[in-house]
């Protein structure tokens, strides 16, 4: 049998199973494709040949000793801004590379389970947008269309899976960087609450929102990798404690709409009827509509790249910044350079607002258990967003920027077609800790389509 197509879980777990290839096979099968796919802007580096056997033979040899190995012989991507031992990081910055000597915590974890890393992903430069064309290696198109941007800024660790090149990819998300390239990649995207896996071994946007992300064909799967990676780290001191029982949905759950007028697509009637579709599907899951006051949570993302939050990401870079911005990608380096029009009187009063904004925000959960929101309201052309980088970045935000400031655990899924061909999806959202919660949901809207 052939190393299966799209490289899922089951179908590897099904072929180890039978012997009908090997973890060496399966990556040796994965260099074959990467090739033949030639510049599509996708990676950064590569995991040479020879330490791809490595880790296959590794873990060939744990599996003899017993080791338990949730994980066996899948391969998987990084974003690179995430550490890789013996791979340098680049944040999609060449000046800014360094050769970690330690692979983030994350990463680790994964490799542990039996998980094999092929190489490092393309991204928008330092995570700083959400379309997938701001870095000098290129943008990775959409598998669906090559004329649209992939999403961002994990835009190759979104193609790399739905290409068919890994089984599945590690993103970053402090704004939307997980979810915005799963919808438009017809993607599972899981982006964990804050602090429920390490950031270890990172390199920050706003490194108290930054959260480490999933990409893989099913919720199922997002979830067993969540569970894998997820923990206390001592050497990070922004995770947190999870809470046990997690929390659960009720069979009858009810689910957040924005009101009519709150709702934005740009345009893009074939989104809002797909949206549309996908409120009714809850609704046949067992779910309630519920309207909701979308406006404390637009006020809330606001903040992000209007606020003194821009600051965080000026703090990132801070000692790189001064000597090298000249070679930053142009929008990154003025929307990073806006942090010099905030004081530390700014930032207290950011954190004010935004503590006015989650008591407002928090009114809705007094009726709703999650939320329901299109994961974005459009999709555009590379040539249209480099036309208009800033304005169509930030009308991909509108119903991203605000979970992590809010402190919401979000999972995006695959929601349709347009007639174009172009995919659309929705996220589901709810409060901290409620990740498991959400992936169990994911798996039921799959298990229905």
């Amino acid at each position: 049998m052939a190393v299966p197509d799209s490289l899922d879980f089951e179908g590897l777990r099904r072929g180890y199973r039978e012997s009908r290839f090997t973890p060496l096979e399966v990556v040796e099968e994965v260099a074959r494709r990467i090739e033949k796919r030639g510049g599509d802007s996708v990676w950064i580096a590569l995991v040479p040949p020879e330490e791809l056997a490595r880790h296959a033979g590794q873990i060939e040899t744990w599996k003899k000793e017993g080791r338990p190995l949730p994980l066996y012989g899948q391969p998987f991507a990084i974003k690179d801004n995430i550490d890789l031992a013996g791979c340098l990081t680049t944040a999609a910055c060449p000046a800014f590379a360094y050769a970690p000597k330690t692979s983030a915590t994350a990463v680790q974890r994964l490799i542990d389970a039996g998980a094999i890393p092929v190489g490092k992903t393309n991204l928008d430069q330092f995570a700083t947008g959400l379309n997938g064309t701001r870095s000098p290696y290129g943008a990775p198109r959409c598998v669906f269309n090559e004329s649209y941007i992939s999403g961002g800024s994990s835009s190759g660790s979104a193609v790399a899976v739905a290409a068919g090149l890994v089984s599945f990819s590690l993103g970053t998300d402090t704004a939307g960087s997980g979810r915005v390239p799963a919808a438009f990649n017809n993607l599972v995207g899981l982006k964990p609450t804050k602090g429920r896996v390490s950031i270890r071994g990172v390199v920050p946007a706003c490194k108290s929102l930054d959260c480490v992300s999933v990409f893989a064909h099913s919720a199922a799967n997002a979830r067993e990798i969540l569970q894998v990676m997820e923990g206390p780290d001592p050497a990070d001191p922004w995770t947190r404690a999870i809470p046990r029982p997690p929390p659960s949905f009720p069979e009858e759950f009810r689910f957040g709409v924005p009101f009519e007028s709150q709702l934005e697509f740009f345009g893009d009637a074939a989104a809002a009827g797909l949206y549309t579709a996908a409120l009714a599907r809850l609704e046949k899951m067992g779910g309630i509509r519920v309207s909701f006051d979308f406006v404390p949570f637009l006020e809330t993302a606001r903040l992000l790249y209007h606020g003194p939050w821009v600051a965080e990401r000026m703090a990132a870079v801070r000692t790189f910044y001064p000597k090298h911005a000249n070679e930053m990608d142009p929008t990154v380096r003025k929307i990073i350079s806006g942090a010099d029009s905030f004081s530390a009187v700014d930032a207290f009063e950011g954190l004010y607002r935004l503590q006015e904004l989650r008591q407002q925000a928090a009114q809705a959960w007094q009726h709703i258990d999650l939320l329901a929101l299109p994961t974005t309201g459009t999709i555009y052309t590379v040539e249209q967003m480099q036309a208009e980088p800033v304005v169509l970045n930030t009308n991909l935000g509108y119903y991203t920027n605000f979970m992590n400031l809010l402190d919401l655990a979000g999972l995006a899924l695959p929601a349709g077609f347009r007639a174009n061909g172009l995919p659309f999806g929705i996220t589901l959202a709810a409060p901290a800790f409620t990740d498991l919660a959400l992936a169990e949901l994911g798996e039921k809207w799959q298990e229905g389509a």
